[in-house]
């Protein structure tokens, strides 16, 4: 182990890595084995495509700072919920609150929405969506925003557990094919008990607390002003791009989009954030990225990136990657296979709606040079 100090963590905190589902999520075994045996005390790490955060929950399990950063929202929230610690007893007092309020004049309206989800559930969903909108800073709110990102869809193979009729928990149905499923199914949205779903998911992620440790920025990497209130720099850069052609994150994920002030239908405006109109013009994004992050590293910093592609994109990753940081002060030192994930557990899997042929994927070392 390097000298990061690995905390004395109960296994039952690392669950809270799992609080909700994203796309592209890389296990935590990979930053957390790569930051234990390397990282020293004091150092700080950055992932500027943090996805859900397993990155930042890392650098949090062995005392490191870290800062994320994502141009999704949904991102952002999920990372948000893994670096707070309120109480049991805080989130399900603050839920209690919220759940009194008058139900919100405004609805969504729709066949989805009465197949989706039971009237009286959908008002008590409408209940902390509305008051997420007017505050979501405090740590309980981040918590349990988190908590109900989670919940919020999911298989009825577990009664309670989500609040949704018959639906993936990864990622969000479509409307016109979820309200034909459920229609020649007969499978009509279960009446939940929104509290007790949070009462349950909260003492499984909330009762070994962490010490509060990290931040995440809604914001652009490719961007400088993204960084400007970051005085200190980074050691560590471990991160995991979107690949190219995958440009759905928040369409897939457009409920959760929802709940979080989006549009009440499928939204295919935002994407990743990467330029995807041909691999010339992703390369010179993910070039942005690396020479801006350079800027708020110290010298000799190590980034680490897995990147892989999607058999329909007739792009070469390990191509595109090295096309990436040939003008920018990244050195590449190590170039590593990842062993094939299990078929259920592929990172692009879920973003398609036909298998495409594994791409593999890569775990590309870099040294940052003066």
């Amino acid at each position: 182990m390097g000298e990061a100090e690995e905390m004395m963590i109960h296994p039952g905190a690392i669950q809270l890595n799992a609080i909700a589902p994203y796309f592209t999520m890389f296990p935590l075994d990979f930053p957390l084995s790569l930051l234990q045996e390397r990282a020293k005390r004091g150092e700080r790490v950055l992932d500027p495509f943090c996805g859900r955060g397993t990155t930042n929950f890392a650098a949090r399990l062995l005392g490191l700072d870290s800062l994320g950063v994502d141009v999704n929202p949904v991102a952002v929230a999920i990372t948000a919920a893994k670096l707070v610690s309120p109480t049991v007893e805080e989130i399900l007092a603050e839920a209690k609150r919220i759940l009194a309020r008058p139900a919100p004049k405004d609805k969504p309206e729709g066949e989805f929405w009465t197949w989706a989800y039971h009237p009286a559930t959908l008002q008590d969903i409408l209940r902390f969506r509305e008051a997420f909108l007017e505050e979501s800073s405090s740590p309980v709110r981040l918590a349990l925003r988190g908590l109900l990102l989670g919940a919020l869809h999911g298989p009825l193979k577990k009664p309670g557990t989500y609040l949704s009729n018959q639906a993936p928990r990864t990622y969000a149905p479509k409307p016109a094919y979820a309200v034909r499923f459920w229609r020649a199914r007969g499978l009509k949205p279960p009446r939940v008990d929104v509290l007790e779903v949070l009462r349950r998911r909260a003492h499984r992620y909330y009762t070994h607390p962490l010490p509060e440790l990290g931040k995440v920025l809604l914001g652009d990497s490719r961007r400088m002003e993204t960084f400007k209130e970051e005085k200190e720099k980074f050691h560590w850069v471990i991160t995991s791009p979107p690949y190219y052609g995958m440009r759905t994150y928040i369409a897939d994920q457009w409920l959760r989009y929802w709940f979080l002030g989006g549009p009440d239908s499928v939204s295919y405006g935002q994407n990743s954030g990467m330029n995807h109109g041909s691999p010339e013009h992703f390369a010179s994004d993910l070039a942005k990225v690396w020479n801006n992050i350079a800027l708020q590293c110290e010298d000799g910093a190590v980034m680490v990136i897995r990147f892989g592609g999607i058999g329909s994109r007739k792009a070469n990753p390990l191509g595109l990657l090295f096309e990436s940081l040939g003008y920018t002060p990244w050195k590449v030192v190590e170039i590593r296979p990842v062993p094939p994930a299990p078929r259920s557990r592929r990172q692009a899997i879920s973003f398609l709606r036909e298998v495409d042929p594994q791409v593999t994927e890569w775990d590309c070392f870099c040294r940052l040079v003066g």
